[in-house]
């Protein structure tokens, strides 16, 4: 089965195609505007690269967020417009918590596993999932002092491109293991997707917003 994964919630535009768990070819850009435009261009061109259709695709991965509110839409947007067209494809949707997580390796895992994600404010979007990747809380937008307060006493593993900002300061915490991966990885959305799909867990995507959107209004 060809399984498609793409990610435009984060500063770029990222795309992976696997053949079973095979990955057959990769696309990531960084861009701070634009990546809906840039996913269906790419998506077409790597599909055309492997002399593959879009009815050769038996599952659709797509990160449902956090992140940038257009990024996001642009996922969500994309993957519905694919299902409607194509009614015999699988879609699933795969939080960046999911992704971040899903790519620690057994010697990184520990007890507790806090994804923390950068918001570009004072807070942070955060996870906790236990040993068996196992969801402890609800996804949420939380200030320092109260993350902190959740993993007090734990022996933790910390990982997500919001985990340097968070130790800026001395947090106290027993640290198993620190990632501060710039983005959770396309590949490591894919192979969640699939996880989900083999395990009859299919979803249909929605946005996980944590957050209102950033508005004005002109005067």
């Amino acid at each position: 089965m060809y399984t498609l994964a793409f990610d435009t919630t984060a500063d770029g535009c990222c795309i992976a195609l696997l053949k079973d768990t095979h990955v057959i070819d990769k696309f990531e850009q960084n861009t701070d505007f634009g990546q809906a435009e840039l996913l269906m261009v790419e998506i077409d061109n790597m599909l055309k690269k492997n002399n593959l259709m879009f009815e050769n695709i038996g599952l659709l991965c797509v990160c449902i967020g956090p992140g940038s509110f257009t990024g996001v839409r642009s996922s969500i947007a994309a993957a519905r417009a694919f299902s409607y067209a194509l009614p015999n494809m699988k879609i699933i949707g795969v939080s960046a918590f999911e992704a971040y997580v899903h790519s620690l390796d057994m010697s990184e895992l520990s007890e507790y596993n806090a994804v923390i994600i950068e918001t570009k404010r004072e807070d942070f979007y955060f996870q906790l999932f236990n040993g068996r990747l196992e969801k402890l809380c609800e996804p949420a937008a939380l200030p320092y002092e109260e993350i902190i307060d959740m993993l007090k006493g734990k022996t933790v593993t910390l990982i997500g491109n919001g985990v340097e900002r968070f130790l800026d300061k001395p947090s106290g915490l027993v640290l198993h293991a620190i990632r501060m991966d710039k983005n959770a990885s396309v590949i490591d959305l894919a192979a969640c997707g699939l996880q989900k799909f083999n395990a009859k867990k299919l979803n249909y995507p929605k946005p996980l917003y944590l957050r209102a959107p950033d508005v004005c209004v002109k005067s």
